[in-house]
């Protein structure tokens, strides 16, 4: 299968692709590494809109975790804001999240229509890109953007999963695809610390979640996918 792979940003931008294209869905700073670590640790992963949507599907759900930021900030009644570190620490694995985040929980749930609908982040590259190779013949990988910003992490991201697919025959869709793509090439994660994602979580005291994502890269097979409305792990590739 010679298929094709897009790269775009923001919440808005899933529209353009829900019914022609599987959608890859990347926030590494936080949601998706957030998402990801949680189906990785065999828990149930329910991502939402609102702190109103948080509050009705906790009243559904037994004993849940409720896990994020809206302008990166921790909802009053939630118990932890948007973690990976914090996360994979937990010993309490059974209970079910209810996460919710600025711009990837929107642009995750904006996808709803795709299919099918996958997260992405350091973690899991090589998993994902082994997943869609050959089997989704045209890919939209979007990140997730920030303050109308696509900060670096996630157009890292984004081109480090075209770029594999690009290696096992896909065509980049357009020229900024190509363009993300040459520019990342071969660049090292520790860039993410200059950007302002990296500023953002050291200024806030959040640095365990930067070291976190820094010291786990591709090593995930996980492959997670938004099935009626959950989270759940397809798979884990070879």
């Amino acid at each position: 299968m010679r298929g094709s792979v897009i790269i775009d940003c923001f919440p808005d931008s899933a529209q353009r692709y829900r019914d022609k294209y599987a959608i890859v869905v990347i926030d590494v700073i936080r949601a998706t590494t957030t998402a990801a670590t949680a189906v990785s640790l065999g828990m149930r992963v329910f991502p939402v809109r609102t702190t109103d949507e948080a509050l009705v599907l906790a009243s559904t759900l037994e004993n849940p975790l409720l896990v994020g930021e809206l302008g990166g900030n921790m909802p009053y009644g939630f118990d932890m804001t948007n973690s990976p570190a914090q996360i994979a620490m937990l010993s309490d694995t059974h209970r079910p999240i209810i996460l919710l985040s600025s711009s990837g929980t929107q642009l995750l749930l904006n996808s709803t229509g795709s299919n099918p609908v996958y997260i992405a982040c350091f973690r899991n590259i090589s998993a994902m890109a082994r997943h869609l190779a050959g089997r989704c013949d045209k890919v939209a990988i979007l990140g997730a953007g920030t303050r109308g910003q696509f900060r670096r992490e996630d157009q890292m991201g984004c081109a480090w999963v075209a770029e594999k697919l690009v290696e096992s025959g896909y065509h980049a869709g357009n020229i900024q695809t190509e363009d993300h793509i040459s520019r990342w090439h071969m660049v090292s994660p520790e860039e993410v610390r200059y950007g302002r994602s990296a500023e953002y979580l050291r200024k806030t005291g959040q640095d365990h979640d930067l070291e976190y994502i820094l010291q786990h890269i591709d090593d995930l097979k996980t492959v997670p996918s938004l099935v009626k409305s959950e989270l759940v792990e397809l798979q884990k590739t070879p």
